[in-house]
């Protein structure tokens, strides 16, 4: 399926998705954080901070601040690699499945409701 959007209708799509998110009594995550929990959700695992930082150019204390902020929220969980101690597991939670779900749910609400 493809969708085509002008760069006006993106740009209010996200607008409206953003404001959303900022009006609901959920978590606020920044985009970076978003960028982060997308790619644990969406990209198969297993998923480190290594890897992380890697795949998003950036270096391995800003993920770890990221993390941080989402594991206090239960959105991922860390764990020691048992193969690797000096890797740390990024796990998925259940909580975090349903708020990736939720923002998925979100999109599509509001891309519905885009004037053509």
């Amino acid at each position: 399926m493809s969708v085509s959007l002008r760069p006006s209708q993106a740009l209010r799509l996200w607008q409206h998705v953003s404001l959303s998110e900022v009006l609901d009594d959920r978590p606020d995550l920044s985009m970076r954080q978003t960028a982060i929990l997308l790619t644990i959700y969406l990209d198969p695992p297993p998923h480190t901070v290594r890897g992380l930082a890697a795949r998003l150019a950036v270096t391995k204390p800003v993920i770890t601040r990221a993390l941080d902020t989402m594991g206090a929220l239960g959105l991922v969980s860390r764990h020691r690699d048992d193969n690797d101690k000096r890797n740390v597991l990024i796990k998925r939670t259940v909580k975090g499945a349903l708020y990736v779900e939720r923002l998925g749910d979100v999109i599509i609400e509001q891309g519905r409701e885009l004037p053509l």
